[in-house]
């Protein structure tokens, strides 16, 4: 027993030299220098992902699991989707557009997948889909692309960035909560942090 504590107790913890918290959402310049990357190299796959994830707004662990059939009807995108959130067991729909829609077909038709596969397959199971640790290895590797430090964002983080954007531009908090999926309004005050960012905002305004 003893033996066994102190091995524990000298083993690294998993968040050594990691920054830990609340991952910042993308800016939109930072959006699109990983867009026009992905298309610049025609990694089809990565490029649907990406705007998907933005669009979606979606957890790591339900966007991986998203089926052909959950964002397409026939062999047509659809607008917009819905699916049963894995964390909550609650319903969640998101809009899906029409570049993100050109993406995904485009990825589509290189594949040629049956609409029960998953959309995005992991390339180690044949029947299984991505993991979120490989879609967070994913997102590091196209951080990087373009400067960013990996250690400082997440796969939250695009989970995040429309969220925040929608509610800087419109400040209506319900809007925001319906399209994150989130059953309190407090929840998504935490999740956005946005009281501290308002109360910047209204010290940015104020001169003495």
């Amino acid at each position: 027993m003893f033996k066994r504590m102190m091995k524990r107790k000298g083993k690294p913890a998993w968040n050594r030299d990691k920054l830990v918290g609340q991952k910042p959402p993308l800016k939109v310049k930072e959006i699109w220098a990983i867009r026009v990357r992905l298309q610049m190299t025609e990694r089809w796959r990565d490029l649907a992902l990406f705007n998907l994830a933005i669009d979606s707004k979606l957890r790591a662990c339900d966007l991986v699991k998203l089926r052909v059939q959950d964002v397409c009807h026939a062999t047509r995108v659809m607008p917009r989707a819905m699916i049963l959130q894995q964390k909550t067991n609650r319903p969640v729909q998101f809009e899906i557009t029409e570049q993100t829609r050109a993406a995904i077909s485009h990825w589509i038709r290189e594949r040629r997948p049956a609409t029960s596969v998953y959309l995005f397959p992991s390339r180690v199971h044949a029947t299984g889909h991505l993991s979120t640790r490989q879609y967070s290895r994913l997102l590091a590797g196209w951080l990087t692309e373009i400067d960013l430090d990996p250690g400082i964002y997440g796969t939250h983080s695009l989970r995040r960035t429309k969220a925040s954007l929608i509610y800087r531009r419109t400040k209506n908090l319900r809007a925001v909560q319906l399209l994150l999926g989130h059953t309190k309004l407090e929840s998504t005050v935490r999740y956005l942090g946005i009281e501290v960012d308002d109360a910047l905002e209204l010290a940015e305004q104020t001169e003495v």
